[in-house]
């Protein structure tokens, strides 16, 4: 799958904030083997692995930097973050977040829908988190996205799928568009889930930095990406209401009583 005419190594997509320290970062990424790590500009510019030292950690993973807009709630703050980003990371590739609810950081999908019109007249290419709304995917897509994000959960709730109907509607309304579940997936399961669905890779962050061992989770994840794209690739049995044996009736001995 391309994203943006670019193959990426791996479809797990991995957020670099929230760890302990950046060595626990550097393992996980090592272990997980993402296609590309996330970076929010706003947050590592007010955190404690800010300034030049972060930035050269992440250029030393050698694979793509996706920056993003977290924290922005408008679309100038989102709009001026990218721009900012674009210089700092030197890519036009940017998730762009626009928050408009603030206890389930839900997206605010019409600030979302206008910032991402805006960016990509600038010349950027944007991944748009949004939901599985598939009014606003159109929109986002008129808008110039060539990418869908839409969420599994809240953000950093760990709950998984939670609507699995409009998930799977999503991805068959758009069979042809490249989409990322991104928030909420918890566990290495979540992700198997994702991929069965047909989605294309998954975005997480505070699954792994957050586990008792980020390292270890970062390999599972890594492990259930492959999984789920193996299962999706072999399609599986359709679900059924009814039992059918496994094993066949005709050609069994009949025993005469």
């Amino acid at each position: 799958m391309l994203f943006y005419g670019e193959e990426l190594r791996s479809r797990l997509m991995l957020g670099t904030a929230q760890y302990d320290s950046p060595s626990i970062l550097a393992d996980a990424v090592r272990e997980g083997n993402p296609g590309l790590v996330t970076v929010s500009l706003r947050r590592e510019a007010a955190g404690a692995m800010a300034g030049q030292a972060f930035w050269e950690l992440i250029k030393a993973f050698g694979i793509p930097v996706l920056p993003n807009t977290a924290g922005c709630h408008t679309v100038k703050e989102a709009v001026t973050t990218a721009h900012m980003a674009r210089e700092v990371f030197d890519t036009d590739w940017v998730k762009l977040e626009v928050i408009g609810q603030g206890d389930l950081l839900q997206p605010d999908v019409f600030a979302l829908v206008e910032a991402a019109r805006i960016l990509t007249e600038d010349g950027f290419k944007v991944f748009p988190y949004t939901t599985e709304d598939l009014v606003v995917a159109e929109r986002l897509l008129r808008a110039g996205c060539e990418v869908l994000m839409p969420w599994g959960a809240p953000i950093g709730s760990g709950r998984g799928l939670n609507n699995l109907f409009g998930l799977r509607a999503m991805r068959g309304h758009f069979p042809g568009i490249p989409m990322v579940v991104d928030a909420g997936i918890g566990r290495p399961s979540h992700a198997v889930a994702a991929f069965e669905l047909g989605f294309d890779a998954i975005l997480i962050n505070t699954a792994v930095a957050k586990a008792g061992d980020p390292v270890t989770m970062a390999r599972a994840f890594r492990l259930a990406c492959e999984i789920g794209l193996d299962a999706f690739a072999a399609d599986p049995m359709p679900e059924r209401d009814m039992a059918v044996p496994s094993t066949p009736t005709l050609g069994k001995a009949m025993l005469d009583a």
